[in-house]
């Protein structure tokens, strides 16, 4: 099961990232996270990326999915090919040459969650804090998820404290056929209820 977090920067996606793969431990799942692959770019990224820094973006994206997917259950992605196809979309056009492997790449998502834009850009060291980009971004990737008929599951900006919960509530039935140990406030098995070991 590969669950990529997708929305453009400074939306949270990577403290999301973080909350789901420890409630997924909590539930006994071998989990790995495959980290936003940008900041590891070695070329120039944000307004001023171009074909060959995207390039290796997607490629390096795709080569760390299939790392993690090869020794876990469950790999949870801080972004996709498709959001990263986003941003090179929107610095040098649409590029019929990667239509073919995006189209063989996006079924390999389990399941595709939209972390809304619902605050501005933060200044982190490496991503853009201008707000027309960060907005451009984020239109593009509903644009594409739109005309791909992409299912995703689009998260409510308005409900930011039980995003977790939301993405759990999807995984759950798939990933984590035993009760968690540790039951979360939001997990309505009481300890009672646990086997004594």
């Amino acid at each position: 099961m590969k669950v990529a977090l997708i929305g453009t920067h400074g939306v949270g996606k990577t403290t999301l990232c973080f909350e789901l793969a420890a409630r997924l431990k909590r539930r006994d799942v071998n989990v790995e996270m495959v980290r936003e692959v940008a900041r590891r770019c070695p070329l120039p990224i944000n307004r001023e990326t171009g074909l060959a820094a995207q390039s290796w973006i997607l490629h390096t994206q795709m080569a760390w999915e299939i790392e993690a997917e090869a020794n876990h259950q469950v790999v949870i992605c801080d972004r996709s090919v498709l959001d990263n196809y986003c941003y090179l979309v929107h610095a040098t056009g649409s590029q019929p040459s990667w239509e073919p492997l995006l189209a063989r790449w996006l079924p390999t998502y389990g399941l595709l969650v939209k972390v809304p834009l619902w605050s501005a850009p933060r200044w982190d060291g490496v991503r853009d804090v201008d707000l027309a980009f960060q907005r451009d971004i984020d239109q593009l990737i509903d644009r594409q998820v739109r005309e791909r008929g992409i299912d995703c599951l689009f998260l409510d900006p308005d409900d930011r404290g039980h995003w977790g919960a939301v993405v759990m509530e999807r995984l759950e039935p798939i990933v984590c056929p035993i009760p968690s140990l540790f039951p979360e406030e939001d997990d309505e098995l009481p300890l009672t209820t646990l086997p004594t070991p």
